[in-house]
């Protein structure tokens, strides 16, 4: 399923899709389950780990992350730096220090224009800064205002 998925991918985006997911499989903690969705990979808390869901569409697995390969970029979206300040401010000063591009990201995606400074190792590190408990802690906190 997921080797057809990316098989489709245009080329100019094909290695780097295929690394990103592959850092985010290797580093991302247990409990996440990964599938494909409105032509993305996924990575959701499925519903037997948190059988509330997602509360915007009932009776669907809370989203935590998903890499979408678009017609101009490549973009990855993470639900803890939207709703998490200091994740957001602790990535923002990593990406800095890290890549010599600017940071073209909005609220919860992260897109790349260019494959030639995607910080493969800085994604691996905020793949593992939120275990499926934290998100979902953090998602109740931010639903509940």
């Amino acid at each position: 399923m997921f080797d057809e998925f990316v098989a489709q991918i245009d080329e100019k985006w094909h290695g780097a899709y295929i690394k990103l997911m592959e850092t985010i499989d290797e580093n991302l903690p247990p409990g996440f389950e990964k599938s494909i969705d409105r032509n993305m990979i996924v990575y959701n808390v499925p519903l037997t780990t948190y059988p509330k869901g997602y509360h915007v569409t009932p009776n669907t697995p809370l989203p935590f992350l998903a890499l979408a390969p678009q017609k101009r970029h490549i973009g990855l979206y993470h639900m803890g730096i939207y709703s998490d300040p200091e994740l957001l401010e602790w990535f923002q000063k990593a990406y800095a220090e890290t890549v010599p591009t600017k940071l073209n990201m909005g609220k919860s995606c992260i897109r790349w224009t260019s494959t030639k400074h995607i910080p493969y190792d800085l994604i691996g590190e905020l793949s593992k800064k939120l275990t499926v408990d934290q998100w979902i802690a953090t998602y109740e906190s931010e639903v509940q205002k």
